[in-house]
């Protein structure tokens, strides 16, 4: 393939990358006796039940409405009967509305509905189809992507992230070896939808057979597929956008803002399903890895199947493991508990042992600037983690807190093992919390303004 050259982004870090499973082909999971199928799989609004205790569900009905714009449709991910509507635990601890859904054994469908021309097919119906079918951004975010096909902005570049650049992940890479077929088609889709004149797929270097593959077939149409140097946090959007394009994200923005959207890989091969074959977001592929796990590697599970039953499935354990990570060890987030189910953006199950795992006691700021040259949004968190311990939440706000990754790069180089990565997401919880307020206020007053306003008009 043609080699591009790229632009290299400020910071980042070269973590060891752990990919023992880049060889393990998808296995796909055998039928469980229940599911747990959360309601809120997507950043936004929880999505609104459409069923009730006792109601026979198949496999892909739609179970779960969208709550809003920014939310999305929840399908059932096998037949069976609705046993309860109850809630279910989160990856972050909280309790989130779910369906537990007993299955009946026979696995039967909905009657699939492929749009068998996609090209040719009004990108509003395309759009509808991505919103009925459940599609988030697989990659992590959970975005709901028919938001994200939805810029108010003129785009000219659609850029696909094959990057997964997180360690110890090889479900992108997978999937991009044997599910082509389906990343083609839905990049196609979202070419269509968007109207955009050039697309781009990036692959890190340390695919060389998924590059190989995906140059070839991508070229057919006209797809551009770019080898990229490995370097994290390569596959966040901002990063990326600036590597293939040169286009920098202004702080507070957004990739539309410099004519760009960026979607995963795994993202666009659950669309390529949707449109071309009719089926709805109700499983995807997990990576399923660690020292501990007897059989390492990645799992094409359905939504609603348990860490604990993903673990089972990957021939359980050798020894107990000291750490379970959901996600990669860089940006995943430590759970206390199995009883968690797999969602539309659970990429990896990751169990540590106690030879992975380091104890360091925090130490006071060497102000040694590690973490502002690793850090790749530009910003120095050795400074704002002072703030944040102190509190000055306004002063976190003011040198742009909100920007920050958390992609745990200034955490990962700092010799004082300052919680770093961890104080910068406590203050973007507050500063987000505020911000919200604030809106919420100004909309109230708004709306009291426009009360009066009728009120007098009246009289």
């Amino acid at each position: 393939m043609e080699i591009t050259k790229h632009l290299r982004f400020y910071g980042g870090v070269h973590p060891l990358e752990g990919k023992v499973t880049s060889t393990s082909p998808i296995e796909t999971a055998p039928l469980l006796e229940s599911y747990m199928v959360p309601l809120q799989q997507h950043i936004g609004a929880p999505a609104t039940p459409l069923v009730k205790e006792g109601d026979k569900v198949l496999r892909g009905q739609k179970i779960g409405e969208p709550g809003g714009f920014v939310s999305a449709s929840i399908a059932s991910p096998t037949s069976g009967v609705v046993k309860a509507l109850t809630t279910c635990l989160a990856v972050n601890g909280s309790q989130i509305p779910a369906v537990l859904i007993e299955s009946d054994g026979e696995d039967t469908p909905i009657e699939p509905m492929p749009i068998l021309d996609p090209v040719n097919t009004a990108p509003a119906v395309l759009k509808k189809r991505v919103v009925d079918a459940g599609i988030v951004g697989m990659g992590g975010a959970a975005f709901p992507t028919a938001v994200k096909l939805s810029p108010n902005k003129p785009v000219d570049v659609l850029i696909l992230n094959g990057v997964e650049c997180e360690p110890c992940l090889t479900a992108d890479h997978r999937l991009m070896l044997e599910q082509h077929e389906n990343i083609i088609a839905g990049i196609r889709v979202c070419g269509t939808i968007l109207g955009v004149k050039r697309i781009i797929l990036a692959i890190e270097a340390n695919k060389p057979d998924a590059v190989e593959l995906m140059s070839v077939e991508a070229a057919k149409y006209g797809i551009e597929c770019h080898q990229l140097s490995v370097m994290y946090p390569q596959g966040s959007e901002k990063q990326l956008i600036y590597a293939v394009t040169g286009r920098k994200v202004p702080s507070g923005g957004l990739p539309m803002d410099v004519g760009c959207v960026v979607t995963n890989v795994g993202t666009v091969g659950a669309i390529g399903r949707a449109v071309c074959h009719g089926i709805p977001l109700y499983e995807r592929v997990t990576t399923v890895t660690g020292k501990p796990v007897v059989h390492p590697g990645n799992w094409m599970f359905r939504v609603g199947t348990r860490y604990s039953d993903a673990i089972q499935l990957a021939g359980g354990v050798k020894y107990d493991p000291v750490k379970i990570i959901s996600g990669g060890p860089m940006m995943g987030f430590s759970v206390y508990s199995l009883d968690i189910p797999i969602m539309k953006s659970t990429s990896g199950i990751l169990l540590l042992g106690e030879d992975d795992i380091i104890q360091y006691e925090p130490n006071p700021c060497l102000h040694c600037g590690t973490c502002n040259d690793n850090c790749p949004m530009g910003l120095m968190p050795g400074i704002l983690s002072v703030q944040i311990e102190n509190e000055r939440f306004e002063l976190a706000e003011k040198w742009h807190v909100v920007d920050c990754l958390e992609c745990g790069c200034c955490s990962f180089g700092c010799p004082a093992h300052r919680p770093l990565v961890q104080n910068m997401r406590r203050a973007k919880g507050v500063v987000m919390a505020k911000i919200k307020a604030a809106k919420a206020a100004a909309a109230a007053k708004a709306a009291a303004a426009e009360a009066a306003k009728a009120e007098a008009a009246a009289k």
